[in-house]
């Protein structure tokens, strides 16, 4: 049986964070998040309506067998706190709007679990704003648009995690479509062994993604990217402004890899978010590496207690059937 924050767990770090005058009214754990816990805390006697609280524990990581962080491999988890304050700082230091954080706390005093409280953005999610007020939507999808231009053009010589590079630390492999790959082959392995259209494909489909990756030439220099962001990890602040939210996997990569799943979950509004100058070899290997992650992971997922079981089944097939559709 999981075990998440009560309101009874929670007034100690608050008040650490807003001093001891506020008081907690209400605790919402909110859905989505399937490797930390995030907990909006409304609160009288204080500045703040409410704040957010992200609690790393492994009652609140839903990912069956989930390995020890491998800081190396671009593409290895880096749920923490320590990944979420590294994200926090780079990514403010480069102008892009990111939650502010009240309080971080790794000493776990409180309970048994790294913690860090940061300020709520009350707008909402940029997925939710597109479908009821598209006009206000499309000034946010623009301020992305410059968030994603600034971290693209901030590069680096070498791939990896922005904590690993800061440190010296080298990312694991000899190049990012090479990474991107073998990571994709896993996927593949792994789906054909849940599903029996992917299994009578997987032939044709090691050999596309071999294909591909064979066209892709060298780069040598790397964007800023942030993995996963789709409209539900973008908040809309009061000001219109777009606030990315789940930044522990920040790195530096092709950012053809974000482009990808920027044009998979903003669908047709993607090109309010598309930059030119992207390479079409990448965009090619990446969609389809894109594609049986979406298969591969959703299912693996299902192999644990995940409680949102039916918007993973709808995500596997729908990626499932897509990526068919890309072999020729």
């Amino acid at each position: 049986m999981r075990r998440f924050a009560e309101t009874e767990d929670l007034p100690a770090v608050v008040h650490d964070a807003l001093g001891a005058g506020c008081r907690i009214t209400g605790v919402d754990r909110l859905r989505g998040g399937s490797k930390k816990g995030v907990y909006r805390v409304r609160l009288d006697g204080s500045a703040e309506a409410s704040v957010i609280v992200y609690r790393w524990a492994e009652d609140e990581n839903f990912w069956p067998g989930a390995a020890v962080h491998d800081p190396a491999n671009p593409f290895s988890s880096a749920s923490g706190l320590e990944h979420f304050l590294t994200a926090q700082r780079k990514l403010d230091g480069l102008g892009a709007r990111v939650p502010r954080v009240l309080l971080a706390d790794d000493s776990r005093r409180r309970f048994a679990a790294d913690v860090a409280v940061v300020e709520d953005i009350d707008g909402g999610t940029l997925e939710a704003l597109l479908e009821t007020d598209p006009g206000r939507a499309a000034a946010t999808l623009d301020d992305l648009a410059r968030t994603l231009d600034l971290m693209g053009r901030h590069q680096a010589p070498h791939y990896g995690k922005v904590g690993l590079l800061e440190k010296g630390g080298v990312a694991r492999g000899s190049s990012c479509e090479q990474l991107v790959l073998d990571r994709a082959l896993r996927h593949l392995e792994e789906a054909a062994g849940r599903d029996t259209r992917i299994k009578a494909a997987r032939n044709r489909l090691d050999e596309r993604l071999r294909e591909l990756a064979a066209l892709v030439t060298p780069r040598n220099e790397f964007g800023l990217i942030h993995g996963e962001l789709g409209p539900d990890h973008v908040l809309v602040d009061p000001d219109g402004r777009a606030v990315l939210i789940d930044i522990e996997d920040l790195m530096y990569f092709d950012v053809e890899w974000e482009h990808v799943f920027l044009d998979l979950r903003f669908n047709e509004r993607y090109e309010a978010l598309a930059r030119p100058g992207l390479d079409p070899q990448r965009l090619g290997l990446y969609m389809l590496a894109m594609r049986l992650s979406l298969v591969a992971g959703p299912l693996c997922l299902l192999d644990g207690d995940f409680p949102d079981r039916k918007a993973m089944r709808g995500i596997a097939e729908h990626n499932l059937r897509e990526a068919l559709a890309l072999l020729p």
